[in-house]
């Protein structure tokens, strides 16, 4: 069976999707951007939209029953691959030590709400 999650501390969807799916053992995220739950707004520069959006991952895996920790998988977008080594180094603050997620970064054209970033992941629960 499949569970639909929307966890009410990250910023609320802006289209027809859920923060999450959750079937079985693992949990499918929805893209989160750089933006502010609270207000609603995007973060400003590449540095602060990466650390929005792993905040708000956190939040939807939290409501996932899963956490950062668990992360299997993350797909990043980048509107600018110039901006990489810059939203890796905040990305690896999240992430490290000896259970590194797998990972594919791409750079895209655009993203929602002229964002910068977006990341996605898949985790156990």
């Amino acid at each position: 069976m499949r569970r639909i999650v929307n966890a009410d501390a990250a910023p609320a969807a802006i289209g027809p999707y859920s923060h999450a799916n959750v079937i079985g053992e693992l949990v499918f995220t929805s893209g989160q951007l750089g933006l502010d739950p609270a207000t609603g707004k995007l973060a400003d520069g590449i540095e602060a939209q990466t650390d929005q959006a792993l905040k708000n991952l956190a939040a939807v895996l939290e409501a996932s029953g899963s956490s950062l920790d668990r992360v299997l998988k993350a797909t990043v977008f980048l509107c600018d691959m110039g901006a990489f080594a810059a939203a890796n180094a905040v990305y690896a603050r999240y992430f490290s030590g000896g259970s590194l997620p797998s990972r594919s970064a791409v750079e895209v054209s655009g993203l929602p709400m002229g964002a910068l970033i977006e990341i996605e992941v898949v985790a156990a629960v």
